[in-house]
């Protein structure tokens, strides 16, 4: 069974940056599109960027863009969101996803997720 477990959330003051990791077990890594999701208080969830199975393809949403970059690391079986120049607005906790059903932000896509990690931009 796929088993994903995020880290690195922190409080961090706006314009600083962060790097959540999401270590994956039970399942190779390559054989899985990897996305990252947010949800703050009170809001839906929310897809903020995927990376294909060979990381060639990432896909951002318009919010992050130019701001967040994901990578992955298949042989070590790891995924990460860099996370640059925060904004309060980007402020929630953070879920990565695993899906072998293609690549795209839709949560229905994914089967298998991490618990979650906090982030939190604030002065």
């Amino acid at each position: 069974q796929l088993h994903l477990v995020e880290s690195g959330g922190d409080l961090v003051q706006p314009g600083g940056s962060l790097r959540l990791s999401c270590a994956v077990s039970g399942s190779p890594l390559k054989y899985w599109t990897i996305g990252w999701f947010r949800q703050a208080p009170g809001k839906e969830r929310e897809g903020v960027s995927c990376i294909s199975i060979d990381g060639r393809a990432e896909v951002y949403a318009g919010s992050v863009k130019g701001r967040f970059t994901i990578y992955r690391d298949n042989a070590g079986n790891m995924a990460y969101l860099q996370m640059d120049n925060l904004k309060p607005e980007d402020t929630g906790t953070y879920y990565c996803a695993a899906t072998d059903r293609g690549d795209g932000l839709g949560s229905h896509l994914y089967k298998s997720w991490g618990q979650g990690t906090q982030v939190t931009v604030s002065s």
